[in-house]
């Protein structure tokens, strides 16, 4: 989201922005050496840029803007942001309210009147906060069936509004793309603009951002990157999405320097009223506020949001006190982008950061690791599990794949394909009681509880998928002492697959990481709550499932022609 008091030309804004930081030289060397190592690190495409107030102390491209002309990603390249648009959706509606065009605590209703009657009493401030309890279009099975055909927002809310409201609304955060639709609808409505006119005028222009607007498929924009998306074969063009359907929620696009004016200018008071700031950057419910995660670090409070569409993911962080502003930019999609943001803005302010290729390993004692090894559940119930696979120990959140970690003491371990770290605390006894997940910037609690496995013999277990629309038509038998098969007549094609009790709670298993298919006639390991499986039918038939899970900590499955 962002806010709104007024807009003012660009040479008068640049100039009640101009002041100095000083920064150390050997500072600039630091954090472009730590981008460096994370970009080598994680194959990062995009574009970098981190100041501190006025002051540019790093921006740099990395990878290729488009990989078939072998164009290289600059400081110029365009990149489609994602949600980070619902930082200027929330703007425009806060610019209307300092207007006296609306107010945020009516009912949105009032200015929408075709709305079902369900959502009658949401609030301005509920879609803008994420409390409406309107379902999200983008969750949605029919949502694929419109993504590549223009749409009004009307069209697109249809899609959810014969559903009923998640929760009363305003008593819990669910992000909901519905609702920054409905925004940027209301902004049409209230202004008699378009979305797209309606920032461009008022935003846009006035701050000098030139290089910014509604990513259009038809137009033809210089330095717009192409999207990419990684899968099973490496990197492959990104799904094509119609961008009329984001609007709001989704649909600009824009450079690092561009949005690092924005940042100044909305952050440093240039843009909004004092009271529609203070507003936009309250903690609402789950930290959130209009179209910002809100967070009270040590020192200062942190302001952020990430995007992530077709071929392309986005980070902004800002943190007040300091001034200091980190925006990344991926024409990848899913490329996780908060670890890079975080240890910039950490170099940026003058922490010690060390690099994963930094940190030192130590060997430990079978029985050091074997203390460490089990489950851990976070405060909000996801769990994560340390393990240990051919003398290598793992860490895995659940739906993540298990990336390897390493001691650097008998209470403390290190990721170097990731930059997280875990503290071990024991008690009186010296046994494990808790790790502590720290990770951008952040530090997660975790405590350790048993590392229960289901029983097999009595839970229903169900081959669940693409090939019975993820159902719970097809169930395993049980075959022997551990063994369990299912055998279904399948199509040729590809169908993504887990092995699932009714409910997913009682079993949940999938692939040890992303994107895994499994061979015919090979066994496959599985893990609880791991990503989905694939597997390639080459011709119509019967195929049989066989689900071995004698290695609890191991569970198998095999997929073949069933036999004549």
């Amino acid at each position: 989201m962002s806010q709104h008091r007024k807009w003012m030309h660009a040479a008068g804004l640049a100039a009640a922005l101009t002041f100095s930081v000083v920064v150390q030289a050997q500072d600039v060397k630091r954090l472009e050496a730590v981008a460096d190592s994370f970009a080598a690190t994680s194959k990062f495409s995009g574009t970098v840029l981190v100041a501190k107030g006025d002051r540019v102390l790093l921006d740099k491209g990395y990878g290729s803007a488009n990989l078939e002309w072998n164009i290289p990603n600059a400081p110029s390249t365009k990149f489609r942001l994602g949600s980070v648009t619902k930082q200027f959706t929330a703007a425009g509606v806060l610019l209307l309210e300092d207007r006296g065009k609306l107010k945020v605590s009516e009912p949105v209703s009032k200015y929408l009147p075709d709305l079902p009657a369900a959502w009658s009493k949401i609030t301005i401030a509920q879609l803008l906060n994420h409390t409406s309890g309107i379902a999200n279009f983008t969750s949605q099975k029919e949502y694929q069936s419109i993504e590549p055909f223009t749409k009004k927002p009307a069209e697109i809310a249809a899609l959810v509004r014969d559903l009923p409201l998640r929760f009363e609304s305003g008593s819990k955060f669910e992000y909901s793309n519905t609702g920054y639709v409905l925004l940027g609808q209301l902004i049409e409505q209230v202004s008699g603009d378009s979305y797209a006119t309606f920032l461009r005028k008022n935003i846009f222009e006035p701050l000098g951002m030139k290089d910014t607007g509604y990513d259009w498929n038809a137009a033809i924009l210089p330095n717009r990157a192409a999207g990419y998306a990684r899968g099973k074969s490496g990197i492959a063009n990104a799904g094509f999405i119609n961008m009329s359907i984001p609007h709001g929620a989704g649909a600009l696009y824009s450079t690092t320097a561009d949005l690092l004016r924005w940042q100044r200018a909305l952050y440093e008071g240039k843009l909004l009223s004092a009271g529609a700031l203070q507003a936009m950057t309250t903690a609402y419910q789950s930290g959130y506020g209009y179209g910002l995660a809100v967070r009270e670090a040590p020192g200062s409070k942190e302001l952020a949001h990430n995007g992530g569409i077709e071929g392309f993911s986005t980070e902004l962080h800002y943190r007040v006190a300091d001034k200091i502003s980190v925006i990344v930019l991926s024409n990848v999609e899913g490329s996780q982008l908060d670890p890079f943001s975080y240890a910039l803005s950490a170099v940026a302010r003058g922490d010690t950061t060390l690099l994963p290729s930094e940190r030192k390993a130590v060997a430990l004692t079978p029985e050091q690791v074997s203390s460490v090894l089990g489950a851990y559940a976070m405060p909000n119930g996801r769990r994560f599990w340390v393990r240990e696979r051919g003398g290598q120990m793992t860490a895995r959140l659940d739906g993540q794949r298990a990336l390897p970690v390493y001691a650097e003491s008998p209470d403390r371990f290190f990721g170097r394909l990731i930059d997280a770290q875990g503290e071990i605390k024991r008690n009186a006894a010296g046994a494990v009681e808790s790790i502590t997940l720290v990770q951008g910037g952040r530090r997660i609690p975790m405590l350790k509880v048993p590392d229960v496995e289901p029983d097999y013999d009595t839970a229903a277990l169900y081959l669940r998928g693409d090939m019975n629309e993820w159902g719970i038509r097809d169930r395993l038998q049980k075959t022997g002492a551990g063994s369990y098969a299912a055998t279904i007549e399948l199509a040729p094609g590809r169908y993504d697959f887990k092995v699932g009790s009714e409910d997913f709670k009682t079993v949940d298993l999938g692939g040890l990481e992303d994107d895994q298919q499994v061979a015919l006639g090979a066994a496959q390991v599985m893990d609880a709550v791991g990503p989905n499986l694939s597997v390639e039918i080459p011709r119509p038939g019967k195929y049989t499932f066989i689900l071995n899970v004698a290695n609890a900590q191991e569970p198998v499955i095999n997929v073949a022609p069933a036999a004549p």
